[in-house]
């Protein structure tokens, strides 16, 4: 789960304002000069000599437009000066390249892009500890788990998921909630000393000021069973925000309004259920002595 498993890979900090944020951003604001206009999407397409699927998929950020691209469309749509301008700016800010480039080979930049722009994140793990609170060594059991004849992609992605923790130790860091399954702690990754290790790492990772970590433990029975999953929230207002859930069948992100909703009651829900901050720590601190 963005990082979090053995399939994912993790994210860095370096810049301050991602690309992928300003891509959706454009998206959004494409879509909507174009609806101001009057315009619908098959007559801008065919105005502009592309086809319906490409003008949906710009207004979605699932292509990024060139900046070309953009003057054509608010030129067509009839905006302002000043907002071709600033949509014009925007398109070419988007098209810098992120700091995720440099693990362009073993990560893709939707979700790290968007990681690293989020000011809160609500975090519900069910099988392992969250990606931001991975020890070097609780990463590398989990990737080499998945990827056993690549030793060499095994340790690029190590690397790429402990550069994603920056993130916790910039000047002004994110928020992290996490809530984490009583399973995960008990879950052996790798050796019981790694395990420990793990365990022992997180207790001064949840006294951080901007990190809170609740254990959801077996009595509270079948609260949780949704899944792992992940909502990002932005400072800005025009950034709503975005759930994330990854499986082995892929990544999907929740972007309308009902379904990041449904996923913050659902966090809210379990994290209520879940045991205090102080008395998670406490069960930590047990079953680290179990080890």
């Amino acid at each position: 789960m963005a990082g979090d498993t053995a399939c994912t890979l993790g994210a860095m900090n370096i810049a301050h304002h991602s690309p992928t944020v300003r891509g959706r951003r454009l998206a959004r604001e494409l879509r909507v000069v174009r609806e101001n206009s009057g315009m619908s999407a098959e007559r801008a397409a065919a105005a502009l000599g592309w086809s319906r699927h490409k003008v949906n998929r710009i207004e979605t950020a699932r292509t990024r437009p060139s900046v070309k691209d953009v003057e054509n469309a608010v030129d067509l749509y009839g905006a302002s000066a000043s907002v071709r301008t600033a949509l014009v700016q925007l398109a070419r800010e988007a098209a810098q390249r992120g700091w995720w480039a440099a693990f362009s080979d073993v990560l893709g930049s939707s979700y790290v892009g968007l990681e690293d722009e989020a000011t809160t994140i609500r975090s519900r793990q069910v099988q392992t500890v969250p990606g931001l609170l991975q020890t070097p060594d609780y990463a590398r059991a989990l990737i080499q788990t998945a990827i056993p004849y690549d030793h060499a992609g095994a340790e690029r992605r190590v690397q790429a998921r402990l550069a994603r923790q920056a993130l916790l130790t910039r000047s002004v860091p994110p928020s992290l909630a996490a809530v984490v399954d009583e399973a995960v702690l008990r879950r052996l990754v790798g050796t019981p000393q790694i395990m420990h290790d793990q365990l022992r790492a997180l207790l001064p990772q949840a006294a951080r000021p901007t990190v809170k970590m609740r254990v959801l433990p077996f009595t509270r029975g079948t609260i949780g069973v949704e899944g792992s999953f992940v909502v990002l929230g932005f400072a800005d207002e025009l950034d709503p925000d975005v759930g994330y859930v990854e499986s082995i069948g892929g990544s999907l992100f929740l972007e309308s309004a009902t379904q990041v909703a449904r996923c913050n009651l659902t966090f809210e829900r379990i994290w209520d259920a879940a045991l205090p901050e102080e008395a998670s720590a406490d069960l930590i601190t047990a079953l680290m002595k179990e080890l």
